[in-house]
């Protein structure tokens, strides 16, 4: 899969895109909000083996979790093709990230501000990484409870990494989102290459 961007006139690219973030914060929703195909999968239902490994206290109705991957493919405009690739949130399950990333432009970590601190993992391995990212807050039953701000200061993050509020429940905010992250890594590959070496 390629992960140039952007692509000459009339030429179509494809970019790889990482959704990741803790465990039960919207990424299989996300991605099956935007996808234009019908999204791959890998829900399995949660049983008694996870109990006391998986902590639903703060997702008490999740009766199925992500055990490989999501995929999906959204087309963003004629010359751009956004493959979407959904990271599993159990830190059991975290040996596949360095597979799932492989070839990426960027990605997206959610989050859920209920659960901050889940999403720490996700952020230090995309910066360890050196990987673009940008920060989505997904705005559980419609409503943002923390101004994007607040949120940067609570994560740590350096400014210029955006920090979006979405409803991964919906189409336009969801890609919304990944366009940000696109123009996010467009905007830091030309700084890049101006930069004095």
């Amino acid at each position: 899969m390629s992960h140039r961007l952007p692509a000459p006139s009339g030429r179509v690219t494809s970019a790889k895109i990482v959704i990741a973030g803790g465990f039960g914060v919207g990424k299989t929703t996300l991605v099956g909000s935007v996808s234009e195909i019908t999204p791959l999968t890998t829900e399995a239902i949660m049983t008694s083996a996870g109990v006391g490994v998986d902590d639903t206290r703060q997702v008490p109705g999740k009766a199925t979790t992500t055990v490989a991957m999501d995929f999906g493919r959204i087309t963003i405009d004629r010359d751009l093709i956004l493959y979407l690739f959904g990271t599993p949130g159990q830190t059991r399950f975290w040996f596949m990230w360095d597979e799932l990333v492989r070839g990426a432009i960027g990605a997206v970590v959610l989050v859920d501000t209920r659960r901050l601190a889940d999403c720490f993992a996700a952020i230090d391995f995309f910066e360890h990484r050196r990987l673009p990212y940008l920060v989505a807050i997904n705005c559980f039953d419609g409503m943002q409870y923390h101004d994007p701000q607040d949120v940067r200061d609570a994560l740590a993050i350096s400014p210029e990494i955006p920090v979006v509020p979405c409803d991964a429940r919906n189409r336009e905010s969801t890609k919304h989102v990944l366009i940000s992250l696109v123009e996010y890594v467009l905007t830091m590959r030309r700084s890049r290459a101006v930069a004095p070496a």
